[in-house]
């Protein structure tokens, strides 16, 4: 009998592109049918043929908290109640301005979005109309959403222009863009004494999480904030991902590093889209109505979208939140690190925060090309074990992956015992 979940893909694909609103959930990296998902409660999803799955994604970081957790719901019923958008402003939407720039001092004004590609877009262009430069740094690997100027590849040399990696992305918008490596310092230097007086802004993830998790090297981000201060361009740390999820400060709070702007999504939102973007003071007042660059949204600011954040916020702040978070990855990723060994397994992992990343590498990647010599195929097929085990990752070797407040000690115990018995079989 064919599954409800290849049922719904079958039916999906011929009204929806690849039957998927978002690429990475087709499966197409590991192979396979992608799994439906007909609720979430706590740590765990249940797919539509009913099975019960222990959740390592998350709906990719947002569910910090777990899924339908009372007081996030509670707070989304309330809000709903009253209305589901008005266009126009709301008390919540100062509240929640207010909160972010007190949790993370590098915000001195913010603006609230819909998405963190939104959130990436607008503050690229914002940087470009504060310095009247053009060019933008990123870095291989890292991932800023799918606005034009961001969907670049490296091109053949270190300090050569990026070139599209989309269809539909011109050549001329690419050519703006130049693509580092992420870590590289000496690369960086050279790239500004090349270029610096050209650069609008350099835009990274302070911890990747779009080529699996790699972490930054202190004297890069060190750099990053050095050279971005003597050539007066503008350090946007994309913390979508990274922004309370690492910790209360997220990645810069945790690294030491301030950026001139700084984008958030995911957990900001509870599962809800909502965004932001915001800074130094004199940067932002040059968005419209006060300045002349221009930035809009019906949707932003969403009441429901808000509510779901700020309850979201609220719970995060309780004491010894991301002290227990923050172990729970650490007992996964040491847990199944433990595992491989004993069997002989090519696999190391590492965890930061909330966020944690699984490698069939001898030792821990460092930059995009590191994370692409790991053994892919060792984790497709590590991946479809787990999955018949009752435990969803992510369904790619190049994401990184999320523990909730809702795991509990027996869910990672219960999760090592399942990769045990898997790695086992492999010898």
């Amino acid at each position: 009998m064919t599954s409800h979940n290849q049922q719904l893909f079958d039916a999906s694909q011929k009204v929806i592109p690849g039957g998927v609103n978002s690429p990475v959930r087709a499966f197409r990296s590991v192979g396979g049918t992608p799994l439906f998902f007909r609720r979430g409660q706590g740590a765990y999803v249940w797919d539509a043929d009913g099975k019960q799955y222990t959740d390592y994604v998350g709906s990719w970081g947002p569910m910090i908290v777990g899924h339908c957790h009372p007081e996030v719901v509670r707070a989304v019923q309330d809000a709903a109640a009253q209305g589901l958008g008005f266009g126009a402003p709301t008390a919540a939407e100062l509240e929640m301005a207010e909160l972010l720039c007190k949790l993370l001092p590098s915000l001195e004004m913010v603006r609230l979005v819909s998405s963190g590609t939104e959130a990436t877009m607008s503050a690229i262009r914002l940087a470009r109309g504060f310095t009247g430069r053009s060019r933008i740094i990123k870095f291989e690997g890292c991932y800023h959403g799918h606005s034009d100027g961001l969907l670049v590849k490296a091109g053949s040399g270190a300090l050569t222009f990026g070139q599209p990696s989309s269809s539909g992305v011109p050549a001329e918008i690419a050519a703006l863009t130049t693509v580092l490596d992420y870590n590289d310092t000496p690369g960086l230097e050279r790239a500004f004494a090349e270029m610096g007086k050209e650069v609008a802004a350099v835009i990274v993830e302070p911890v990747a999480g779009n080529m699996n998790l790699v972490t930054p090297k202190p004297e890069f981000l060190q750099a990053l904030r050095k050279l971005c201060t003597e050539c007066g361009a503008v350090l946007i740390l994309d913390e979508v991902m990274t922004g309370f999820r690492v910790s209360l400060k997220g990645a810069q709070g945790h690294y030491g590093i301030k950026p001139d702007l700084l984008t958030l999504g995911k957990v900001m939102g509870g599962g809800l889209p909502a965004a932001a973007f915001g800074g130094r003071r004199d940067i932002m007042q040059c968005l419209a109505p006060l300045g002349a660059v221009y930035q809009a949204g019906t949707l932003s600011g969403n009441p429901v979208a808000v509510a779901a954040g700020l309850a979201t916020l609220k719970l995060v702040q309780t004491e010894g939140f991301y002290d227990r978070l923050s172990k729970l990855a650490q007992q996964l990723t040491e847990g199944l690190t433990a595992s491989a060994k004993k069997h002989g397994i090519s696999f190391c992992a590492q965890s930061v925060g909330g966020m944690f990343g699984l490698y069939f590498s001898k030792s821990l990647p460092t930059s995009y090309a590191e994370v692409m010599a790991c053994d892919k195929e060792a984790f497709n097929r590590f991946f479809h074990a787990m999955l018949d085990k009752g435990v969803y990752l992510a369904p790619s070797a190049f994401e990184a992956g999320f523990v909730s407040f809702a795991h509990t000690d027996a869910d990672i115990e219960t999760t090592v015992s399942a990769a045990d018995k898997i790695f086992s079989s492999w010898k």
